[in-house]
């Protein structure tokens, strides 16, 4: 086996009287595949840094073997001090390459973008690019990458992990697109608390891995002193309470698609007149034969669309196939060139504002949201500043901290919080994944679950689109516009192959209004014409029972601690039972999720 790369040891760092993290030990190895996770302000991108070397640890060792070459893509990267694309590209070249600037040239037409074009110009999501375009061609090490997604299409996130997967170096990724990190990570850093934990397993084993040791951790809760109860008691409410309730609200999101499913069936089938007759009061938007193009480009042809109160809608399409567009004319706040938009009565819409203009600085956490009073009204119904607070995964003693004293996710969720108090049927999020770190995405996945108005929803997150919306529209480019029942992951699954043709360009894919302007398809797996192993058969027989079986035994143990008289006669007996309570309720969570796993596995290898 290899010497490690990199090798931290015993890293301790402050920030102000508080440490950031202390006695930090890691190594990166040779083809490490690696993500590194932690809570909204932990340190990960601090922790990234010290990596990298351009942040100082108060003290601890770092060991770098001599020629390791280590490239650091950064969440706002600066083109600043190059005058092109192709400039700042090849900058980033090995320095024996220097001159070759024709590599530049090849990723950056593989990422579709002009060499040309002046840095000073360039949009979010090409700054994003151009940054990813560099630090692929450095034939560095040890890559290190900092929320790489952001600003990205899902075109692009998917040819970049096509990229990642075959290059040849260590990798580090910092990300909140689950999807992305469990299809390509094979280890897990957990900075918690101040340390970083080490699984070598990759992110999609990492939340039952946490949700262990936390349950290891409450059980020895008395051991522990005040500030780890606390985390610990945070954590357990942001990870394991919240898979439990995510069971229930998946078994109602599959019944929303398949009721979801016969809609977009009927409105091929039946006349949108008489249909619309059977669920009046009921109808939010009907599109019927919209067209609207710009010039050349072509945005919606003949595109027609009903969406029913409820409905959670995705949205989905390359960077610049007009998915903004579609949402201001479903909305009315844009006209299209033919076709007619029709709203339905007593709408109340509200936008989700991710550029947090809502938000001033000076404010404190309760002004932002009170009116002047200690209560603030919730759709209609007083809620505490505390407790409202509180659902937004706020602790009390942050009432009086100045907006401009948070971090950026604390502010994201602040976001949310004052946005979503308004009274409000129609809810129109324009990407509001980006930016956003995991426990602030579950907080908006429960917001959403919760909800019981209607969602357009565009983001690019496909792991999000698949624990949220009812269907997905997917823009393709020249007007093609198509709705497909369910999330991201039941659109691959339903889309037609297209005929035999010679393969797309990355750049092809994701240049919006080309004929490949979309993903490309993907080959059928073997596994898709076979059936369950007789292993799994038996377990899925079993698992009902199981399941049914801790039902009950919840039910009784439930009935007897709700007896006000139990804890006076029996407090021991009451402790016990309250950890059976507990110990059942997480079986029957696993099992629930073990059911889920194998019914999913069932229904792809069935074929849709």
């Amino acid at each position: 086996m290899s010497p490690p790369l990199l090798i931290l040891q015993d890293i301790a760092l402050r920030y102000g009287p508080h440490p950031l993290f202390d006695g930090v030990s890691l190594a990166i190895g040779e083809r490490d595949r690696i993500c590194l996770v932690g809570r909204n302000g932990s340190g990960k991108s601090t922790l990234m840094k010290v990596i990298h070397g351009t942040v100082d640890a108060d003290s601890g060792e770092r060991f770098v073997q001599p020629g390791t070459h280590i490239a650091y893509l950064d969440q706002d990267p600066d083109l600043s001090s190059h005058e092109t694309v192709r400039d700042y590209v090849a900058a980033g070249l090995p320095e024996a390459s220097r001159d070759d600037l024709y590599q530049a040239d090849i990723i950056l037409a593989e990422i579709g973008l002009d060499p040309t074009l002046a840095t000073r110009n360039l949009s979010g999501g090409e700054r994003r690019r151009a940054a990813i375009a560099r630090i692929l061609v450095s034939e560095a090490d040890i890559l290190l990458l900092d929320e790489p997604t952001n600003h990205l299409d899902i075109a692009t996130i998917e040819w970049l992990e096509t990229r990642v997967k075959e290059y040849r170096g260590a990798l580090v990724i910092i990300s909140h697109d689950r999807a992305f990190l469990s299809h390509l990570t094979t280890t897990t850093f957990w900075l918690d608390r101040g340390r970083v934990r080490r699984l070598d397993k990759g992110f999609a084993h990492f939340e039952d891995w946490a949700e262990t040791i936390l349950d290891q951790e409450r059980g020895e809760r008395e051991k522990l002193d005040k500030l780890i109860e606390k985390e610990t008691e945070w954590s357990h409410k942001g990870i394991t309470a919240r898979r439990k309730r995510n069971m229930g609200r998946m078994r109602a999101l599959n019944a929303l698609r398949e009721q979801r499913a016969r809609q977009i069936r009927e409105v091929g089938q039946v006349k949108l007149e008489a249909y619309s007759g059977k669920v009046s009061g009921r109808k939010v938007i009907e599109a019927r034969k919209v067209s609207k193009a710009f010039g050349d480009k072509v945005i919606l042809k003949d595109f027609s669309l009903r969406i029913l109160r409820g409905d959670r809608i995705g949205i989905i399409g390359p960077n610049g196939a007009g998915k903004s567009t579609l949402l201001k004319i479903l909305t009315g706040e844009l006209a299209p060139d033919s076709g007619t938009v029709k709203l339905g009565t007593h709408l109340e819409a509200t936008y989700l504002d991710q550029r947090r203009s809502l938000l001033k600085d000076t404010d404190t956490v309760w002004e932002t949201l009170s009116d002047g009073g200690d209560h603030i009204m919730v759709r209609g119904a007083s809620k505490h500043i505390i407790s409202y607070m509180k659902d937004f995964l706020f602790d009390a003693s942050q009432a009086h901290t100045p907006v401009g004293a948070l971090s950026g996710g604390e502010r994201n969720r602040l976001l949310l919080a004052k946005t979503l108090a308004h009274p409000t049927n129609l809810l129109i999020l324009d990407e509001p994944t980006n930016d956003l770190d995991m426990d602030t995405l579950d907080l908006l996945q429960e917001v959403l679950s919760d909800y019981d108005g209607t969602v357009l929803l565009v983001s690019h997150d496909r792991d999000f689109l698949d624990r949220t919306v009812t269907s997905t529209i997917v823009m393709e480019g020249n007007g093609q516009v198509t709705e497909y029942a369910g999330g991201y992951s039941d659109y691959l699954r339903q889309r037609k192959s297209p005929d035999p043709a010679p393969q797309a360009s990355p750049a092809d894919r994701m240049r919006p209004g080309s004929p490949s302007g979309k993903t490309p398809p993907q080959k059928p797996t073997a596994r898709s014409s076979k059936k369950l192993s007789y292993k799994h058969q038996l377990r899925l027989q079993q698992l009902p029972e199981e399941m049914a079986t801790l039902e009950k035994r919840i039910a009784k143990i439930e009935t007897t601690l709700a007896d006000p008289g139990f804890y006076a006669r029996d407090p021991d007996g009451f402790a016990l039972l309250t950890k059976e309570l507990e110990k059942c309720q997480n079986n029957l969570a696993a099992i629930e999720e073990e059911w889920l796993e194998l019914e999913l596995l069932r229904e792809e290898m069935d074929g849709p």
